[in-house]
């Protein structure tokens, strides 16, 4: 059983830094999650320097404690896990490291882990689907941005942080008719960024609506749409407004609290979530760490949603 140092026994600023201070083994024995970082950032198209990201989450993350009081859940009594390290991306090639990323994801999900990784630049998350999609065949994909990133191309080139889940239907990865994309706003350069997305089979609730709607119906929307599905989730850290998570690459405002992000998360209970990624926090732009404090927030909500769904599957 692997759970995090006592930080009552072990003061917090000892020790290497790794996720909620968990071991940092790369095992898939006895393991229910593996956290692990995907330091790419060389498809970003503005600010850079998300490769730091997994590192700076973890960072701030020693503070995280065991139980959710949110959803009445302490995850180590129901679940095992660890620090993963980072994969060994290659900068500047995109397409050996997404290679990397399904080799190291293969074990994982071959053993029936829920991986939560960290990135890293939202290009990365087509190397995860890659390796789901082998895993489940076509997976439900639930994600909060600002962007859709469904773009043809940026700058001439297929592969950017602004085209992963054009790709992703292309290559046939994506069950889009079960898949949802929510917070979409700030300037465009036409109404086709949002419509392509819609035009390639997603579901699409952009801000203006979230807010007329309101939470509720948003999280009815998608648990209709992801259903029974095998789901993969994706969190840009950029869903969140600004003044919550300034430490990332095209910030939008107009966004969701920092509560209102992790309201978000939790609401997702109940779905087949198989893993997770959370990306694009950018740490040179991060006053007093309040982007750190939001991702690793967000992460630590996603791993209590895995230690409800064990709790319940004990229950049965």
């Amino acid at each position: 059983m692997y759970k995090p140092k006592d930080s009552s026994k072990s003061p917090r600023f000892t020790g290497p830094r790794t996720f909620m201070r968990l071991e940092n083994i790369r095992t898939t024995d006895d393991v229910d999650f593996v956290v692990m970082g995907v330091p790419f950032d060389t498809a970003a198209s503005n600010r850079t320097g998300q490769r730091y990201g997994p590192q700076h989450i973890r960072d701030f993350s020693v503070l995280l404690r065991p139980y959710n009081p949110d959803q009445d859940v302490n995850i180590f009594d129901y679940c095992s896990g660890v620090d993963f390290g980072d994969i060994d991306v290659i900068p500047g090639n995109i397409h050996r490291t997404y290679e990397n990323i399904t080799e190291a994801l293969e074990p994982v999900l071959e053993e029936g882990i829920t991986p939560v990784m960290m990135g890293g630049d939202h290009s990365i998350t087509l190397g995860h689907l890659r390796a789901f999609a082998k895993k489940y065949g076509k997976i439900a994909l639930v994600h909060f941005d600002s962007h859709g990133d469904t773009w043809e191309d940026y700058f001439g080139e297929k592969y950017m942080h602004g085209t992963p889940f054009r790709r992703a239907v292309e290559e046939g990865l994506i069950d889009t008719e079960h898949s949802i994309q929510v917070g979409m706003r700030g300037p465009l350069y036409g109404p086709g960024d949002i419509e392509d997305a819609r035009d390639l089979g997603y579901e699409v609730i952009p801000m203006k609506e979230v807010r007329k709607i309101g939470y509720e119906k948003v999280m009815e929307r998608i648990h209709k749409r992801a259903g029974d599905k095998p789901v993969f989730v994706t969190y840009d850290i950029d869903f969140l407004d600004p003044a919550y998570a300034p430490g990332t690459g095209t910030p939008e405002v107009g966004g969701p609290t920092s509560y209102e992000g992790l309201e978000f998360v939790r609401g997702l209970d109940g779905l087949d979530i198989k893993g997770f990624d959370l990306v694009e926090v950018l740490p040179s732009y991060d006053s007093g760490q309040i982007t750190a404090i939001a991702a690793s927030s967000v992460i630590f909500e996603m791993l209590s949603l895995i230690a409800m769904k064990k709790r319940s599957q004990q229950e049965e």
